[in-house]
């Protein structure tokens, strides 16, 4: 065996060397520019590009195989034309055709290219004469079908223009293989580039590349996968007047806000917008795009529906979804009404920029959802944002076990936004209602509530200080905690200045309620509230400060009369006074002593100028101050049993 390796090694050997020799020999004897003109001829036959070298041009036929020419660009016009610049050009030759004299290409490296791209207001680009210029060139049938394998791209620039649409966007640091047709019609390119600030793995094939550039349908699928953003797509595409294509898209995110702003757009709120993905039909026309099928989730939320981006010189977004379960906590986490750890309303200001970035038209339909602490049933939800007005519409939704209906609306005014807000509450748990709007528990039973409301500010406090509108409730068959109104009165009607007690326990039942406010400039007006219960009534007037939080009411407390005569039965007047979240709450005080039978004839004699000179008198004499002669006929002038009353 080793005699039979080692004859079979000499021939080998000596052929080695024979191809070394001719190498060297064929490096020597070589007409170089002849090498220069088939590599450039070959060049422009393959890719249809006329090329322009104002540097120097190296061949190398051994060790290595190749012709480099310096400074290279793209011949428009009859001049360099900038839509590429390239500092060296290198075409690597085949090793055995050149053996026989023949110049072959294998393959082409650009290094350092400069490509910059033009699009004008027609869609038209200054690349467009030589893409079809290279479709020519490739069609079958064609003269000089030539190919090499591959083009490779090194520390490449590129940079877009769109002068209508204002936009320019600038790749760097491009290091991209493409496998340029031959046998085949095929066309792939993988590789990699920076693109603000972020690097990004893509690649993309279609499966007819000349009839891809001649705007003929051809299969396409594309990938772009980056740290923000991950895309793909698989279908087809065309571009005989406009950009067509059609397929299924997929997009996925770790975070969708740090994706937006790697793409330039701005964000609402602080809160939300994390994991994000969509998988749907996709249909391009021009700028517009419609999803079918869609599947999509944020944030834990998915949904599934149809959506129309466009982008005709605005965003614009249109979508029809249906949810199951919905959570908007993570959205309103941040809208603090107000200040942390304190009464008052929030003072910062608002940020109203993503307003106008977008025109929204949305329809939103769930089984159920979750806003804050709020649950709610079935609910169908209308959004329009459109010129920096968002408009919202419940158009019906199961909440606070009962019925909701309304709209709100925020209007931008440079910094300042315009609230309107209208909602109809049917047959609802009116604690759990007070308790999500107005941050009180202490009403129960059930109730409609209807609310119109409008107002104008920059931040929480001042919407509250310019709010205009009106309120009104009705409730029937609950309570009001935290005093217990029978009670009191029945003790305060035997024994008036007995004391009060505790007035903050215990329940008042209540058989109707209702109540009107009226708004103006932040102060409301107490227009009618009549609490009617089995055994009690009440009525109260006076206003509420609404950036103060601040209550001052004056009301009447009544034990309903139960004799076949119907007379009146016990009243007292009280106060509210206070914060919203812990008013004070007492009777007043002049209306107890009248009710005293001790203290009424007191009251009554101090108002009378005579008998309040003669307790003066009285009151002087156990003092020493003032005259002692007038104390006789003072006393002498009032009636007899005053004194006796008054001690």
């Amino acid at each position: 065996m080793a005699q039979g390796m080692k004859r079979l090694g000499m021939p080998v050997a000596a052929l080695f060397g024979v191809a070394v020799l001719a190498l060297i020999g064929t490096s020597w004897f070589i007409n170089r520019d002849a090498l220069r003109q088939a590599v450039e001829a070959q060049i422009r036959a393959v890719t249809g590009l006329e090329l322009v070298v104002t540097g120097a041009i190296d061949v190398s036929v051994f060790p290595g195989s190749y012709v480099s020419f310096h400074n290279v660009g793209l011949k428009g016009g009859g001049t360099a034309d900038p839509a590429l610049q390239v500092e060296v050009l290198t075409a690597n030759l085949r090793l055995l055709p050149l053996l026989l004299r023949r110049f072959e290409i294998a393959d082409v490296m650009m290094l350092r290219p400069h490509i910059h791209v033009v699009r004008e207001a027609s869609g038209q680009s200054n690349w467009t004469p030589f893409v079809e210029r290279i479709a020519r060139t490739m069609k079958p049938g064609a003269e000089n079908q030539v190919s090499f394998s591959e083009i490779r791209i090194q520390d490449g620039v590129l940079k877009y223009e769109d002068a209508a649409n204002r936009v320019t966007e600038q790749l760097g640091d491009i290091d991209l293989s493409l496998a340029w047709p031959s046998i085949s019609r095929s066309f792939a390119a993988t590789g990699q580039f920076d693109w603000r600030g972020e690097r990004v793995d893509g690649s993309i094939s279609a499966s007819d590349f000349v009839a891809m550039l001649s705007g003929d349908r051809s299969g396409l699928k594309a990938r772009l996968v980056s740290a923000p953003l991950k895309l793909a797509f698989d279908g087809s595409v065309a571009n005989r007047t406009s950009l067509m294509m059609d397929g299924t898209v997929t997009v996925d995110s770790v975070s969708l806000r740090n994706a937006l702003r790697w793409m330039g757009q701005p964000v609402p709120g602080s809160g939300g917008f994390g994991r994000f993905a969509l998988k749907a039909r996709a249909n391009v026309v021009g700028a517009s795009v419609a999803l079918t099928n869609v599947n999509v989730e944020l944030d834990g939320n998915v949904a599934e529906g149809v959506m129309t981006v466009a982008n005709n010189g605005r965003q614009t977004l249109q979508a029809t979804l249906a949810a199951g379960n919905l959570d908007f906590t993570p959205y309103i986490s941040t809208v603090r009404l107000l200040a942390s750890g304190a009464r008052d309303w929030n003072r910062q200001l608002f940020d109203l920029t993503s307003l106008s970035a977008t025109d929204l038209d949305m329809r939103l339909s769930a089984a159920k959802v979750t806003v804050g602490g709020t649950k709610l049933g079935r609910t169908a939800i209308g959004a329009n944002l459109r010129g920096g007005a968002l408009a919202l519409s419940v158009g019906e939704a199961q909440m606070y076990g009962g019925i909701a209906k309304g709209s709100f609306g925020i209007a931008r005014s440079d910094t300042v936004a315009d609230v309107k807000a209208q909602l109809q509450f049917t047959d609802v748990d009116l604690q759990a209602c007070a308790s999500e709007l107005f941050g009180t528990n202490k009403l129960s039973g059930r109730g409609n509530l209807n609310v119109s409301l409008i107002a104008s500010g920059s931040s929480p406090f001042g919407l509250a200080s310019s709010l205009d509108g009106t309120a009104t409730l009705t409730g029937h068959d609950g309570a009001i905690a935290g005093f217990n109104v029978e009670q009191l009165l029945k003790r305060l009607e035997r024994r008036p200045l007995s004391g009060g007690g505790n007035f903050r326990s215990g329940t008042t039942p209540y058989d109707n309620l209702t109540v009107s406010v009226h708004f103006n400039d932040g102060i409301a007006t107490v227009e009618d509230i009549r609490v009617d219960g089995p055994t009690t009534r009440l009525t109260l007037t006076g206003t509420a400060s609404v950036p103060a939080r601040e209550y001052d009411l004056k009301g009447v407390a009544s034990l309903t009369s139960t004799a076949a005569g119907g007379d009146k039965g016990f009243e007292l007047p009280f106060v509210v006074q206070g914060p919203w979240d812990d008013p004070l709450v007492f009777p007043d005080p002049e209306s107890l002593i009248r009710r005293s039978p001790g203290a009424a004839p007191l009251l009554d004699a101090v108002k009378d100028r005579k008998t309040r000179d003669a307790v003066r008198s009285v009151i002087e004499r156990f003092t020493g101050g003032g005259s002692r002669q007038a104390v006789p006929e003072a006393a002498a002038d009032a009636p007899a049993n005053a004194p006796a009353k008054a001690n």
